[in-house]
């Protein structure tokens, strides 16, 4: 299977730069992967798709206010961008420009309140960042911070919470995961009066969720690790959902990828946290995921080949086509789509 495969043609002017004015008022792409029909709605008629004893998994991790600006030691500006956190005040981190920042430099934040020490370059051209400060780390982040917007995002948003779901609670993430960003509180509440449970499990959304397939031979591509969580009481609502004969639909890849690293061999998903890499292609076999909403992906990605995977390669590019044909918004402020 090769990389180029995954390739389509979108019009750059397709490419959302804005969230929609409502969240839910985004277009719906809607597939029948039984028949192969596409339907074409909007999000707020998501509820016509459902049905009473379904289960919506959620990913609820929060985009950190990651991307830090600063002011050299010896003068020139920097950038700093959070990638992990490491313990001990220390992360994992992008820096600007490199070659200035090795060992032992200091970057300066927020008039001195915040410094940044590099104790460690990492291969692969990152830093280990120790920050040095007073106070409470999350309200300085808050302070001198900002969202991290993809690198196809020419425009700040005026409100910043819009690149934030509206059940977005543990800080974690480097990017938002988008399929979530079409919901309201409004629409939600709709959704659980019909009898569709809501399950919330986190995934730390990494940055080499935006990194291009470099091989182009699909199974030499390494994927980047992320850390999610399944709690208890998540658990037991996904797995009484599968027991009662209701569908399993994940809100976003990063539902899925959660659901699937989760997932048990005979059935289920296990409680727990701990790091997944998993990479799901054409031929995989999904255990837990019965329906998929997403965002539309950027070509080549590891996203497509895995929304490929839960539909087909050629049935998907068809659907990307037609999305194009309409107008469709791509990538993280576009519209959505629903795989039943």
């Amino acid at each position: 299977m090769k990389t180029s495969d995954f390739t389509y043609n979108l019009p750059p002017e397709l490419i959302a730069q804005t969230p929609s004015e409502c969240r839910d008022g985004s277009r719906l792409l809607v597939i029948d992967r039984k028949t192969g029909e596409l339907h074409h709605r909007h999000f707020y008629d998501l509820p016509n798709f459902l049905r009473a004893g379904d289960c919506l998994v959620v990913n609820n991790s929060r985009v950190l206010p990651a991307r830090l600006l600063g002011k050299r030691a010896h003068g020139g500006s920097a950038e700093v961008l959070l990638l992990r956190e490491l313990g001990g005040d220390c992360w994992e981190c992008l820096c600007k420009p490199g070659k200035s920042l090795q060992v032992g430099a200091k970057v300066y934040f927020g008039e001195d309140k915040l410094v940044g020490v590099i104790e460690t370059v990492l291969d692969g051209g990152g830093r280990v960042v120790r920050f040095e400060y007073s106070g409470i780390w999350n309200e300085l982040l808050y302070e001198l911070g900002a969202a991290p917007l993809p690198p196809y995002i020419k425009e700040k948003p005026e409100d910043e919470e819009r690149y934030q779901t509206v059940y977005a609670k543990p800080l974690g993430s480097a990017a938002a995961p988008t399929a979530g960003l079409h919901f309201t509180e409004e629409l939600l509440a709709r959704i659980k009066a019909m009898g569709v449970s809501v399950a919330e499990v986190t995934l730390h959304v990494g940055l080499g969720t935006f990194s291009p397939v470099i091989a182009e031979d699909v199974s030499e591509h390494v994927m980047h690790t992320e850390w999610y969580e399944v709690p208890q009481e998540m658990s037991d609502v996904i797995n009484r959902t599968r027991e009662n004969g209701g569908r399993v639909i994940a809100v976003g890849t990063t539902s899925c990828r959660t659901l699937e690293s989760a997932a048990l061999p005979n059935g289920g998903i296990r409680v727990g946290a701990e790091e997944t890499g998993i990479f799901i292609t054409p031929g995989y076999n999904f255990l837990m995921t019965d329906a998929l909403i997403t965002n539309f992906h950027l070509p080549q990605s590891t996203l497509l080949m895995l929304v490929s995977a839960f539909y087909t390669r050629d049935g998907m590019l068809t659907a990307y086509e037609e999305a194009v044909r309409e107008r469709y918004r791509f990538f993280s402020f576009g519209d959505a789509m629903i795989i039943l």
